[in-house]
């Protein structure tokens, strides 16, 4: 959280404020627990406010204070949405495609929210994509300076050697500079002249994932991103949204939170497929 949004409130982080709602009632309206069980949980010093662990029950908070149960940090802002999407072959990644091709705003539509996609997934890809209306977040998940992992299944043409995979682990020359997957093994074989192989980077670069494979003499016949960060795909089926549970969404606002400076912006990169 910023500091101009602490300094609005004139009070120092980690200091009470007769301003603001009791910790309980906010931590019940965020969905942690009824008002009772929030306040078993802050009399046990379960609960930190800024860093710091409360026990009293009469502290009142702001919505841009900072607090976490048991280490995992919460969402006391109730107009934040955090969705994931499996999204299929042929979307791309916008919310409104500027040539006309079939874009994300079909699957948003219905909520009342105005959000937008974490980094992208090119058309051909499928897979984890979240969406949300919390830039800050957002910021610290797409940007690579962070290391956010995200974790593809890739169908590749042959058969991928232990060397390969050494390569893809040790760095090989783009045409846009050197990369080095943060992890790479080879699943199985798809059929005789096919391999499947999971791979594991923080890089956004456009395409990144596709033109490595390449590089190494596997061109990629199906991608799909199955993790990001935290988060896992699971279950949840092509073309299919849903909310983050409360664990996954406190999962992300840690990384957030623990994030202690933003990267130069001219760092940034694309989309990460």
């Amino acid at each position: 959280m910023s500091s101009e949004q602490h300094g609005a409130s004139e009070t120092p982080p980690g200091t009470a404020s007769d301003d603001g709602v009791r910790l309980q009632k906010l931590m019940a309206a965020a969905g942690v627990a009824s008002g009772r069980v929030s306040e078993n949980m802050i009399e046990a010093g379960r609960v930190e406010v800024n860093g710091e662990v409360v026990t009293e029950l009469g502290r009142r908070v702001l919505g841009t204070d900072l607090v976490s149960v048991d280490g995992v940090a919460i969402q006391l802002d109730t107009s934040r949405r955090y969705l994931m999407l499996n999204k299929p072959v042929g979307i791309v990644s916008s919310l409104q495609d500027d040539r006309g091709r079939p874009d994300l705003q079909r699957f948003v539509s219905r909520f009342e929210e105005r959000l937008f996609n974490v980094g992208r997934l090119d058309a051909q890809t499928s897979g984890l994509l979240i969406l949300t209306n919390d830039g800050e977040l957002a910021h610290v998940l797409a940007h690579p300076s962070f290391g956010v992992l995200k974790t593809y299944i890739a169908k590749v043409e042959g058969r991928v050697s232990p060397q390969t995979v050494a390569k893809l682990t040790g760095g090989i020359d783009l045409e846009d500079g050197p990369i080095a997957a943060d992890k790479a093994r080879i699943v199985g074989q798809a059929g005789a002249r096919e391999t499947i192989v999971e791979i594991t980077l923080h890089s956004g670069r456009n395409r990144i994932v596709r033109r490595m494979l390449e590089e190494v003499g596997h061109p990629v016949i199906d991608l799909v991103r199955r993790q990001f960060g935290p988060l896992h795909l699971g279950t949840l089926a092509a073309g299919d949204i849903r909310d983050l549970t409360k664990a996954e969404l406190g999962a992300l606002l840690t990384i957030s939170r623990t994030a202690t400076s933003a990267p130069d912006e001219s760092d940034a990169e694309g989309t990460g497929d």
